[in-house]
């Protein structure tokens, strides 16, 4: 059975694990708080300060979404997918580079800048990060579409695909959110256990409960 196992939620200048807040920076600017989340991690991991701020959200969530479970020692990497979507697409390192585009006075686009400029290479910070190398696949909806990432899913897994690290990772300006979640094979679910079944309500809900702090 599609399960999922964990998840974590970003937004707010919080971050959350299973619903739960592990970390609440008030008063932050976007680029601050991810900083400081990064660092809250303790992790060595240098060319986090090299990417868009979109692929450093999607890093910092998957990051804690994984934190306290096997995810990444149990399930075949190059059998796992990952599925992410937003609604933006990479719109805001695209105006970054059309910004050093219309500049005719200091006219150089950065490659730095460039590369960052298709959502997909959100998907491959995580990919290269730990070494996922199952297929993957990054849409475009106006909001978080519960239906089209479980239906993907399902499909994938009809195939040759065994675990999914699915998500909306959406970062447009100062305006950002964050969820992943984890889904794997689990057979004979407790009806107790915290897991939950991989279907369109259980996906929407999650999204929608956790209790942020104020």
């Amino acid at each position: 059975m599609n399960t999922i196992i964990s998840y974590a939620h970003i937004k707010h200048n919080q971050i959350a694990v299973n619903g739960k807040v592990v970390l609440h920076l008030p008063n932050k600017s976007y680029t601050e708080f991810l900083t400081e989340a990064y660092k809250s991690l303790q992790l060595s991991y240098p060319k986090f300060y090299k990417m868009d701020a979109q692929c450093k959200l999607a890093f910092l969530a998957m990051e804690f979404a994984c934190k306290d479970n096997h995810f990444l020692t149990e399930n075949d990497l190059s059998k796992t997918a990952i599925v992410f979507s937003n609604s933006s697409a990479s719109l805001e390192t695209d105006q970054v580079h059309q910004n050093s585009i219309n500049d005719k006075q200091n006219y150089f686009p950065s490659p730095a800048v460039f590369v960052y400029t298709l959502p997909n290479i959100t998907i491959g910070e995580i990919a290269i990060r730990h070494h996922i190398t199952g297929e993957n696949a990054f849409f475009v909806s106006p909001q978080f579409n519960g239906k089209l990432l479980t239906n993907y899913i399902h499909l994938l897994t009809q195939t040759n695909t065994e675990a999914v690290v699915g998500g909306w990772i959406n970062s447009d300006n100062n305006t950002y959110e964050a969820f992943i979640f984890l889904v794997q094979n689990v057979e004979n679910l407790n009806k107790n256990s915290i897991f939950k079944p991989l279907n369109q309500t259980s996906i929407t809900n999650l999204y929608n409960q956790t209790s942020w702090m104020h």
